[in-house]
């Protein structure tokens, strides 16, 4: 796919929202999963709306790839200590689908340029040692930043035809 189609086709987001939803719900079933050696650093995907509101899209996206390339540093790590079990098959659907994300989102629009400095609020990382809050953490951005941003581009680089606009 396409990364204008990735935003354009507004039934996607929804399709990614409950694809999150159903890998958080396979981790809840895997029961007894160890606390990791070592804790990973996820980033803080909570948002003030308002706040978020007032960026550009450009600092909008900046800020989301700065996330999931936290979230997919954070998947290889948990993936590298927990190589067999319940907890395998959603680690590698996580890792995939946030790695698609962060390249269609360097590719659309120039998303990567931006003078390589971070966004404001991107160094807030916390440390976790429970294999299951990677996948709550993906399902919280997915839900918020990247739903928002997804609306913003296809509102500004999308025609009013394209799919899913019903």
């Amino acid at each position: 796919m396409s990364p204008t189609g990735l935003v354009c086709d507004r039934r996607l987001i929804q399709k990614y929202i409950a694809e999150a939803t159903d890998l958080e719900e396979q981790m809840r079933r895997c029961e007894e999963l160890p606390l990791l050696n070592e804790p990973v650093q996820l980033p803080l995907v909570g948002f003030n709306l308002r706040d978020w509101i007032r960026k550009t899209n450009q600092a909008k996206g900046q800020e989301v790839l700065h996330n999931l390339g936290k979230l997919v540093e954070g998947t290889a790590a948990v993936q590298n200590e927990l190589r067999q079990g319940c907890a395998v098959a959603p680690l590698q659907q996580l890792y995939e689908r946030a790695s698609t994300f962060l390249l269609h989102l360097r590719n659309f629009r120039g998303q990567e340029e931006g003078g390589g400095e971070q966004p404001e609020g991107a160094s807030r990382v916390t440390p976790e040692r429970n294999p299951k809050r990677i996948f709550q953490t993906y399902t919280q951005l997915v839900r918020g930043k990247l739903h928002f941003l997804f609306q913003d581009l296809w509102r500004d680089s999308c025609s009013r035809e394209a799919p899913g606009d019903a």
